[in-house]
């Protein structure tokens, strides 16, 4: 069977979203909105084979994503992968395998696969009421964060993203962005890439997003979209440095506001960054969605 890949457009959405759901994955990377700002950062095609969707990263590491969709044909796919790979001269990888899914790959090739999970991507997922209440003394700090900034801006306000807030959010990012030196750094300057793109794209990608203003001026915007029934997932968030409080005030409201009827809200990896992991671990994650990299068994590479 040949295997076409190509690069993914908006005229993609339904077909992805469709596939994607049926996975019910609460991975980050598992929405149309979030592979589609990345592809335009980082070489990635895709696929539907036997009714399941492929994604092909060509970036670094050539890797596939375990197939999403209706799991009948996994068993077909994958060889169809591996014979494909076997054709190109390329070694067999899968990228973002999770537990449950190395489990149905162990299930279906028994010892033929090993997987590495890679700490610095595995996704923080939280208890979307314990973030909105902030109870108990864990959360004092944040608490007091809050109050802080209640305090200092006593004309806050909370809207929600629309048409006609979109374009103020957009200018504070191009702020953010030079406040932050981010056209020095490729990896920030792709981050604010994303973030620019996707408040253009705001309704297209149906986002769900808020802001908040002090002084009448935004000056923090989250944005996030359902990535499956139960979880939420925050893609993007972004406050001035200056104004204290703003991101934990973000954070906050933007659950209150926006996910309501989710369980569960997921805030992504940390990258690695030591300052990122220690913050997401200070609002005490419920899990962690454990995410790998496999690679055909030695004896059997070889």
């Amino acid at each position: 069977m040949e295997i076409k890949f190509r690069k993914l457009e908006l005229e993609d959405k339904e077909i992805v979203d469709r596939l994607f759901k049926i996975q019910q994955s609460r991975s980050c990377e598992c929405t149309f909105a979030n592979t589609y700002l990345w592809s335009r950062q980082y070489k990635v095609e895709f696929a539907v084979i036997e009714g399941m969707l492929v994604f092909h990263y060509i970036t670094g590491t050539k890797r596939f994503t375990f197939p999403f969709g209706n799991g009948e044909n996994l068993k077909k796919v994958l060889d169809l992968l591996m014979e494909w790979c076997r054709r190109q001269g390329e070694e067999f990888h899968l990228a973002m395998v999770t537990p449950q899914n190395f489990a149905r790959l162990e299930a279906l090739y028994p010892g033929r696969f090993t997987i590495e999970y890679i700490r610095d991507a595995a996704d923080y997922v939280y208890e979307t009421e314990k973030l909105i209440r902030l109870s108990g003394k864990k959360y004092h700090g944040k608490k007091n964060h809050i109050n802080k900034f209640q305090k200092m801006y006593p004309d806050w306000s909370y809207e929600s993203i629309t048409s006609e807030n979109v374009e103020e959010c957009f200018q504070m990012a191009l702020a953010w962005r030079n406040e932050n030196g981010c056209d020095a750094d490729p990896g920030k300057n792709a981050e604010m890439c994303v973030t620019l793109n996707a408040l253009r794209l705001f309704e297209e990608l149906e986002f769900r997003g808020g802001l908040l203003r002090t002084g009448g001026k935004v000056v923090a915007f989250s944005i996030g979209e359902p990535v499956c029934d139960d979880t939420m997932v925050v893609h993007i968030e972004k406050a001035y440095a200056q104004v204290q409080g703003a991101y934990p005030m973000m954070n906050q409201q933007f659950l209150l506001h926006e996910a309501q009827g989710y369980p569960y809200v997921n805030r992504e990896d940390d990258a690695g960054q030591e300052g990122l992991r220690k913050a997401k671990l200070s609002y005490h994650p419920a899990f962690m969605v454990e995410k790998g990299m496999v690679s055909l068994a030695k004896e059997e590479a070889e």
